[in-house]
Order: C-alpha cells, then sequence, then structure tokens
C-alpha cells in the first residue's frame, strides 16, 4: 500500500463521528439525511465526515433519483492493519512526503495569487518554482518561443529569464525556435538533487 493511502485511511479513522458514520454505513447503504438523523448530527457535519472518508477511499456514494447514497468500500474496510502499516519502501515514501510539505512551503513562501512574487537565491529553491513553470506545458507538444513566452508571462513578467533558466536546468529543449518539455531528468539534475535529500 502507497504511504499517503495508508496516512489517509489512519487518519480519517481516527475521529469518534467518523467511525460511528462507518459503523451506521455497515448495517446498510444511507443518505446524508438519513445518517444525520440517526447519529444525531447536523447534516453539514456528517457531509465534512463524509468527504474524509470519501478521499480516504472508505466511502463511496452513488445517486439515485434525487439522493445520494453512502455507502462503505468494503473492499479498503477489509483491509488488515498488517497491510496497512506495510508500505514497500517506507524510507521512500517518508523522503516523497518531505519533499511535498518543503515544495509547498516554497510555493506558498513565493507565489501569491498564481504569480511569482521573486525568484529565489537557492538553486533549489529556484528549481521547484521552475517545475511549476513546467506544470503548465503539456508532455509531447512542441511550444513555439512566442507560446513559451505567453505562458511564462502569465505567471510572470520576464518570461526571458524564466525561459532561460527552464532550458539550463533541462526542464524545456530547444531546438531553433521550437520547446518542448523535457520528460526525462539528466543524472545530475537539481530534480534528482532534491530526491536525494
Amino acid at each position: 500500500m502507497k504511504f499517503k493511502e495508508s496516512v489517509d485511511i489512519i487518519k480519517s479513522l481516527a475521529e469518534s463521528s467518523r467511525l460511528l458514520i462507518l459503523n451506521t454505513l455497515l448495517e446498510k447503504s444511507q443518505c446524508l439525511e438519513e445518517l444525520a438523523e440517526r447519529l444525531n448530527l447536523a447534516a453539514s457535519t456528517v457531509s465534512f465526515h463524509l468527504k474524509k472518508l470519501e478521499t480516504a477511499g472508505l466511502v463511496s456514494n452513488e445517486k439515485h433519483q434525487y439522493y445520494v447514497i453512502f455507502s462503505v468500500n468494503r473492499e479498503v474496510l477489509g483491509i488488515s492493519l498488517r497491510d496497512l502499516v506495510t508500505i514497500g519502501d517506507i524510507e521512500k515514501a517518508v523522503q516523497e512526503e518531505r519533499l511535498e510539505q518543503y515544495r509547498q512551503k516554497i510555493l506558498k513562501t513565493f507565489f501569491r495569487k498564481g504569480k511569482l512574487q521573486q525568484i529565489p537565491v537557492q538553486r533549489k529553491k529556484r528549481y521547484i518554482i521552475l517545475q511549476e513553470f513546467a506544470r503548465k506545458f503539456a508532455k509531447g507538444r512542441k511550444y513555439s518561443e512566442v507560446e513559451v513566452n505567453e505562458i511564462i508571462t502569465k505567471i510572470y513578467n520576464d518570461y526571458c529569464l524564466i525561459r532561460r533558466d527552464m532550458i539550463e536546468e533541462q526542464l524545456l529543449k530547444r531546438e531553433g525556435q521550437t520547446y518542448w518539455l523535457n520528460e526525462q531528468p539528466p543524472a545530475d539534475s537539481v530534480y534528482l538533487q532534491l530526491h536525494s535529500q
């Protein structure tokens, strides 16, 4: 099982109202209003907890006429505790989780309302910022220089600097006036340095 999936399931089960909801749904599938009435909880509270359970894959829903009916995902609920805590490569999973937290912190620091405020000086931080620009490019598609500039300008005005940095860090490849996303980071790239922290 993947690390994040295990964490989501464990977190979702660590709340008494969610355990009550699951217990009630094990008896039979029910709509939101019925659950709220049976558990003596506000519909908004039940809705909040159902979303958490759905995110973890423990509950699914299906529309029947005017109602949305919630059911327990018995396959996921049937996972043993051993399966839940057995993660193939725990060290890699923890590292990926840490890296994602670091990435989110950098993005929050340097972006405001989808716009880059400034370029970080530190290379690893700058690379994370450049990766955000790379996400705007479709895999396998070729772009003209004008198209590249337009994509970059939506996030940061100095498109020349960003375009040049993306090529230097080998996030973008270039041949004449044609650009495309590099889907294979080279052996010495910052990407691999970040993943070896």
